[in-house]
């Protein structure tokens, strides 16, 4: 009888379907995919088929694969201007299906209507996709890019549109795929994906893109951590107090930037810095993470230096507090740690130099190790305990050379 009752309860009441019906509290991610409809979207080199055509069976291929959670938009550029005016095709971007949850067949026909019209506005058509996922701050946010050439709108240059959009901190992600795209299309492109950390896919068969779209798509349903936006400070009085977790930040060529972080004894200081060169930027170059004392002095360092072209550099530091002796008797006092961010990056003058670099702030706070080892007093930091032990090192090693030299010098006379 227990068994009965117990099977109907399964039955009449699905625990799946009681968990399903309970909001999570976490918002939708949102992804708009942003399509391009200009005239050379005619061209017949994808699989025997118009770029347009691979295109709109790609996406109801990616429109069928769609996660339920994903709250997902189309934007199209170019679709409807066919006119030589440059001020008008340059406007030509419009919402062709507002973010939101997924109406697969609504979304289908929409796209079964577009037809190769116009230019190619590509850096319009990135701010009004912003502003299309705008809302929900801690939602993931995605702009998938999907064009067969350049932006023909300048000197509204998408790549500063991409790096602008990036310096606001709301962690817009943005891909782009190019169609069977020539080197300038490929450099381009390239260079919007890297100032928002997103990636970049060359696209030669519709199977490829489908793929790609679909895996961006499922990227977005299951996002890594979002770095919370700070801004450091010029000197530790005025730096803002963080917490253990990932921060983001914008810092300019060759600046500094303070933060600070509350450490108990016990406890041991972890941090990392990266910083992105979203933009081409001369050779020599390094970061610079430094932990210090309100008062100045320096508790320890980390330091990275590089040459040639890179897309990152990172370096990091630990700091271990001691536990108290006493600490059941006394509450213990944190003990406030600046953290300096500098970087030595220089960039040529052709290069803007505005938004600054992207940097990213891992901190942490852990278990120290039960006896933990003074890491300044090994040359990591704390200067003139390093120069006396330099300066020591030196003297008994020139005497020991000068006298092992003597020995040498009088049984070579005898």
């Amino acid at each position: 009888m227990c068994g009965l009752v117990a099977t109907l309860a399964v039955g009449l009441f699905p625990p799946a379907a009681a968990a399903a019906d309970e909001p999570t509290g976490k918002p939708a991610p949102k992804v708009d995919l942003v399509l391009d409809v200009s005239g050379s979207m005619r061209t017949r080199d994808i699989d025997g088929q118009s770029r347009m055509a691979a295109a709109k069976q790609a996406f109801n291929e990616v429109l069928d694969a769609v996660p339920q959670e994903v709250e997902l938009g189309i934007r199209t550029l170019g679709a409807d201007y066919p006119g030589k005016d440059t001020k008008v095709g340059c406007k030509d971007t419009k919402q062709l299906y507002p973010v939101g949850p997924l109406d697969r067949t609504e979304a289908k026909t929409a796209v079964a209507t577009l037809a190769p019209t116009g230019w190619t506005p590509i850096g319009p058509a990135l701010l009004g996709a912003a502003d299309d996922l705008e809302g929900d701050g801690d939602a993931t946010r995605r702009i998938v890019l999907i064009t067969d050439g350049e932006d023909t709108c300048a000197p509204l240059d998408p790549c500063e549109v991409a790096r602008e959009i990036a310096a606001k901190g709301i962690h817009l992600t943005i891909d782009t795929l190019g169609l069977v795209p020539d080197d300038k299309t490929r450099r381009q492109l390239t260079c919007i994906a890297e100032a928002t950390g997103g990636t970049f896919t060359s696209v030669q068969h519709t199977d490829e893109l489908s793929r790609r779209v679909t895996q961006l798509v499922d990227r977005a349903a299951d996002p890594v951590v979002t770095p919370v936006a700070t801004e450091g400070a010029a000197r530790c009085a005025d730096a803002p107090r963080i917490k253990p977790g990932l921060y983001s930040d914008r810092e300019k060529f060759s600046e500094h930037r303070w933060y600070r972080v509350d450490v108990l004894p016990g406890q041991e200081l972890r941090a990392s810095v990266s910083v992105g060169a979203d933009r081409a930027v001369n050779q020599d170059y390094g970061v610079l993470l430094r932990a210090v004392t309100v008062h100045g002095r320096e508790i320890v360092r980390g330091s990275e230096a590089g040459d040639g072209r890179t897309d990152v550099i990172s370096s990091g530091l630990r700091y271990p507090k001691p536990p108290l002796d006493n600490e059941d008797e006394v509450k213990p006092a944190a003990e406030t740690v600046c953290l300096q961010v500098s970087n030595a990056f220089s960039a040529p003058a052709s290069v803007k130099t505005t938004p600054g670099l992207p940097v990213e702030l891992t901190v942490d706070l852990v278990d120290s190790p039960d006896e933990p080892s003074d890491l300044a007093a090994f040359g990591l930091g704390r200067g003139w305990w390093l120069l006396g032990t330099l300066a020591l090192t030196g003297l008994v090693a020139g005497l020991l050379w000068g006298w092992l030299s003597r020995l040498r010098l009088v049984w070579r006379s005898n």
